[in-house]
């Protein structure tokens, strides 16, 4: 049975920026198969000099104009879910404010240059309702879910996002996430669902907050989290994958002059520009990959 699809692509050379999201819609229209049930992306685009984007949900319906009139921010309004400017000098204030005063709004991410976007429904679907073709940017990371261990929701789906520009996708089972999860939840990091995957983010988010390098965070989860698993991961200017020593979850990856691309399967990546002529390859047990742009 197939069982979840990741797709992601970290762009080297910025002219395909502006082409970054009808490129990653179109990888995960492809693994619709793997992961009918909900899916999500982040995207990683421009950033405004002393703001940060914070990434909202609502119930359908909401007044999120209303939202950012009363908390002074600009809004840019995405079906169900929203991106609001806050200048980083405000950030404590404007969580406080929707902590007290707006319990039906959930911050889903938040970050310089992140958005992150997910929803209940096809990928295909999840992608049109919230523009995902049109947007641009260096790098973007998406997931198709099918679940097996707990309820199909928005909360639920892909990606995770639990530190700032961090987010996580994860196809596979951790079997040690309870333990984890309360060894974490000691370090002060919170947790919004009781997700495997909201723990492996978690842990990823823990150690980069004490210090380490994606590639090294990364490199001590394979000592930390027990199961069969592989990760792409995002941070602000970087873009990780990582897989159990078992390997039992299918991967393969593409890197070219332009771009390093993953997919859970490769037809996944046969659309991509040039990838006659890429050099493929399937990301090894036990080792971590990452590659990091300069600003």
């Amino acid at each position: 049975m197939s069982m979840c699809g990741i797709a992601g692509l970290f762009l080297k050379n910025r002219d395909l920026e502006p082409e970054l999201g009808a490129l990653t819609a179109g990888m995960l229209s492809v693994l619709t198969d793997r992961g009918p049930d909900s899916a999500g992306f982040a995207i990683y685009g421009a950033g405004t000099p002393g703001s940060m984007k914070m990434t909202l949900r609502a119930p359908v319906g909401f007044d999120f104009a209303a939202l950012g009139h009363a908390l002074q921010v600009g809004v840019t309004l995405r079906d169900d879910h929203a991106v609001a400017l806050v200048p980083v000098a405000r950030e404590v204030d404007v969580r406080a404010k929707l902590a007290a005063s707006y319990p039906d709004v959930a911050i889903v991410a938040a970050g310089a240059r992140m958005e992150l976007f997910k929803g209940v429904g096809l990928p295909e679907l999840v992608s049109k309702r919230f523009g995902l073709e049109g947007m641009s940017g260096s790098h973007a990371i998406a997931h198709t879910r099918m679940a097996t261990e707990s309820a199909v929701t928005t909360q639920g789906a892909h990606p995770f996002s639990t530190g700032p520009d961090q987010c996580l996708v994860h196809n596979g089972s951790l079997s040690n996430h309870n333990d984890i999860r309360r060894v974490l939840m000691r370090e002060r990091m919170v947790f919004e669902t009781q997700n495997d995957t909201e723990v492996a983010a978690g842990f990823l988010s823990w150690k980069l907050r004490e210090g380490a390098k994606l590639d090294e965070a990364l490199t001590a989860a394979l000592d930390t989290l027990d199961g069969f698993y592989t990760f792409v991961v995002g941070t602000e200017s970087g873009f990780g994958v990582l897989r159990d020593p078992v390997a039992c979850k299918p991967a393969v990856m593409a890197e070219t002059d332009d771009y390093v691309a993953f997919g859970s399967e490769y037809r996944a990546l046969v659309d991509l520009p040039g990838i006659s002529k890429a050099k493929l390859f399937e990301p090894e047990p036990a080792k971590v990959y990452f590659w990091e742009r300069a600003a």
